[in-house]
């Protein structure tokens, strides 16, 4: 499949989620079923972030893993054999947090399908700030209908 590029608030469209806890802002790459690459500025006024650390805000790490995940779902959903359905979280492997993330950073958001059936899937997520791997892990998800 031609990759979409370019195509951001559309796709982004596609998530259940909304603010305050959305965590994509654009998509810069999409293979439906296969593959998204997302960005995420982490702007310092996330409320979280005030007591994450007072005064050293850090953004935590299980929301880079929820904002993979949201990319994730992003290449899920734009595949027409899943629109309509809710991913949701099924699990997660083999996590690594190498580098802060804190205001200011825009985390850039791999996603690559590595196995999809009609109920269940599991993909290979990179978060990246200025080329510079924050986080990795593997993602388990299951499709719910709706």
């Amino acid at each position: 499949m031609t990759p979409t590029v370019g195509s951001g608030p559309d796709l982004v469209g596609l998530l259940p989620h909304r603010p305050p806890f959305r965590f994509v802002d654009t998509v810069d790459e999409l293979v439906p079923g296969e593959r998204c690459v997302a960005r995420y500025r982490v702007t310092g006024e996330e409320a979280f972030l005030a007591g994450h650390f007072p005064g050293n805000p850090v953004f935590p790490g299980v929301i880079q893993l929820e904002a993979l995940a949201q990319a994730g779902a992003i290449a899920l959903l734009a595949d027409p054999r899943y629109a309509g359905s809710l991913p949701l979280f099924g699990g997660v492997d083999e996590v690594r947090f190498r580098r802060q993330v804190v205001p200011g950073d825009e985390l850039t958001l791999t996603v690559t399908m590595d196995q999809l059936s009609a109920r269940a899937g599991k993909a290979t997520a990179v978060a990246t700030v200025d080329g510079q791997r924050a986080c990795n892990a593997k993602l388990l998800f299951v499709i719910a209908p709706t």
